[in-house]
């Protein structure tokens, strides 16, 4: 999967959300960021909020240009693609996928799960001297609006402790709350495609409408094993049932959006 099209599924993963810009009290905002500068100074990290209302950073503290040299005129004129540029070439695009992957899933649960998650990626940027460094990078969500949309992001950047440069790209996905933790890629990747052909189709025909008899006829197989299969799809996408798996499914481009 290429860039160009990471971009497309991003922007259309943002666009799901159904934002109401009259609801949305951006007061809180302000007190987040004012949180945030006094914090900056007693903090290594880099922290930074992102409003997917916007899809533009609403801050950025000063560690960004003193820990890793960014221009943050540039920054905030370019938005989000001038950091994407400074990322490793090895990195950027499993970052993204992996950005991709757990934003669908952040999604794909209830509002009420939403801020349950801590993000943790460990890749390479483009440092203070424009060389490489190892970095960690922490993600939560910070506000959700009244409709229980991610509205604000937190990401605290920080330098790794163990700098190996040569360190593959890793990325996982904490539950704080019942400490389940999830990979990128999943295991399900790992021999191939998330979704088998034939759950593929399944998920298709489930988004048209049909139910299990229907799609047993049309695909010449048992009632028994269409419920199998959804089952197995609903496992394998960590979703409650197939409407969430149908969302997540298109979110990811594993699904093609027929309706």
């Amino acid at each position: 999967m290429d860039l160009g099209r990471l971009y497309e599924q991003l922007d259309r993963l943002f666009a799901s959300q159904d934002f109401a810009e009259d609801e949305l009290d951006y007061g809180i905002l302000a007190r987040h960021v004012r949180a945030l500068e006094q914090l900056d100074a007693m903090t290594s990290g880099a922290l930074s909020i992102f409003d997917l209302f916007r899809r533009e950073h609403a801050y950025m503290g000063r560690r960004f240009a003193t820990t890793f040299g960014w221009d943050l005129e540039r920054s905030e004129a370019e938005g989000p693609h001038y950091g994407d540029a400074r990322l490793h070439p090895d990195d950027r695009l499993q970052l993204m996928q992996a950005g991709l992957h757990f934003t669908a899933q952040a999604l794909a649960r209830p509002p009420g799960e939403r801020k349950d998650f801590k993000l943790f990626a460990e890749y390479r940027v483009k440092g203070l001297r424009d060389d490489y460094v190892r970095v960690i990078e922490q993600q939560s969500v910070l506000e959700l609006d009244r409709r229980g949309n991610i509205w604000l992001a937190l990401s605290v950047l920080d330098l790794a402790p163990e700098p190996e440069l040569d360190a593959p790209f890793r990325c996982r996905l904490h539950n704080w709350r019942t400490g389940d933790l999830f990979t990128f890629p999943p295991p399900q990747e790992a021999d191939g495609d998330l979704l088998t052909l034939r759950e593929r189709e399944i998920l298709q025909l489930v988004s048209k409408g049909l139910v299990s008899r229907e799609i047993a006829d049309v695909l010449y197989i048992s009632v028994h094993t269409v419920n199998t299969h959804r089952q197995r799809i609903i496992r394998k996408l960590d979703v409650s049932n197939t409407s969430e798996a149908i969302r997540y499914a298109l979110d990811l481009g594993i699904l093609e959006d027929g309706n």
